[in-house]
């Protein structure tokens, strides 16, 4: 997918998307960046990469088409992190990603990424509704968002998950403009 089809989407999905990520997404889109998910410096440890891609797999999951990982997510999140995140918003979530972990090894004694799908759900279902002491309950719908949107504005969420028309409809040179009387715009 191209830089400018890639903004395009980023672009509107940044009008979906709530007040949270506006920000960090804006700086993005303002940059003249190239294309990818490659950030300029490392903002996740191992681990940290290892708990993203589980939480992330877990919300978009691999079914009939690819799934988060495939389509790069935990890369993209990363960069967005790493690079157009101010510093007290990616403390926040980075806070928000350690107590998310410490609640699955006080629960279950794993880290997230080795609980089975099941234990994944229940900590996740705790986490979204607010349930896990001392994680905000924005918390989880925040990295819900980025997890869809690097997935809807990648090339499998745009080209496999849902269908691709760069130009919807079809040329028609002889539109009975007289039946309609209506133009239409793009």
């Amino acid at each position: 997918m191209s830089l400018l089809d890639r903004r395009g989407l980023l672009t509107g999905a940044a009008a979906i998307l709530g007040v949270e990520l506006a920000a960090p997404l804006a700086r993005a889109l303002a940059a003249e960046a190239a294309p990818g998910f490659s950030a300029s410096h490392a903002a996740f440890t191992a681990d940290q990469r290892m708990l993203v891609a589980a939480v992330s797999e877990r919300i978009v999951p691999t079914t009939d088409t690819p799934g988060a990982i495939a389509a790069g997510v935990p890369a993209f999140m990363e960069m967005m992190i790493a690079d157009w995140y101010e510093p007290t918003d990616r403390q926040e979530f980075m806070d928000g990603l350690g107590l998310l972990e410490g609640y699955a090894w006080i629960q279950f004694e794993k880290p997230f990424a080795g609980l089975v799908p099941e234990e994944q759900d229940h900590v996740l279902t705790l986490a979204m509704t607010g349930r896990i002491a001392a994680l905000s309950a924005s918390f989880f719908e925040h990295f819900r968002q980025l997890v869809l949107l690097g997935y809807y504005t990648s090339e499998i969420g745009c080209k496999q998950e849902r269908v691709y028309v760069p130009v919807p409809g079809r040329y028609d040179g002889k539109y009975p403009y007289a039946e309609v009387r209506r133009v239409f715009s793009s």
